[in-house]
């Protein structure tokens, strides 16, 4: 059996572990860091990932996020899924105030950020409010890939706009 001296050190083995693949592990490791220290918030952001990517259980996956977003709010990594899982879930009076909070943390990618949002307006129809997202999206992605996916996103939105318009009936006298 490993034996590992910090909290530090099997954190480090975990993250490990999941890089391998080897969930299981990971999330064994994860929960003693938990039990030993339940305030150590990277292991809490991993548990979120775990239980929202891999196991489905967004109510876990959810409470690690929060969790994580109250003890370390300037951990830049935690905001991308977090934002991912809300956007998900619609939970719509949450998401703003998590991305207003993200946007203040240094590291954070900000394109990510103005994407989910972007793409909580389009899920509740609100076309315009959702093209503004997406194009502050653009003003921030310094990735080739990310700004052709926000091209992409602005384009449907802008056919979603023009074909609404197009069922629009207005009487006129």
């Amino acid at each position: 059996m490993d034996t590992y001296f910090t909290i530090e050190e099997k954190y480090l083995q975990a993250v490990d572990e999941l890089s391998y693949g080897e969930t299981p592990k990971g999330l064994r490791l994860l929960n003693e860091i938990i039990n030993a220290d339940p305030t150590y918030a990277r292991a809490h952001y991993q548990l979120g990932r775990i239980f929202f990517y891999d196991i489905k259980d967004y109510q876990a996956a959810g409470y690690h996020f929060q969790t994580c977003a109250e003890l370390e709010p300037s951990f830049p990594d935690l905001y991308e899924p977090y934002l991912e899982l809300l956007v998900f879930l619609n939970m719509e009076r949450r998401t703003p105030d998590v991305a207003a909070k993200a946007l203040d943390v240094a590291g954070v990618n900000a394109a990510a950020v103005y994407k989910q949002l972007g793409l909580l307006h389009e899920k509740r129809k609100s076309w315009k409010e959702a093209l503004q997202a997406y194009r502050n999206a653009f003003m921030e992605v310094t990735d080739k890939e990310e700004k052709h996916e926000i091209e992409d996103n602005i384009s449907r939105v802008k056919q979603k706009i023009q074909r609404s318009a197009s069922y629009q009936y207005h009487i006129s006298e």
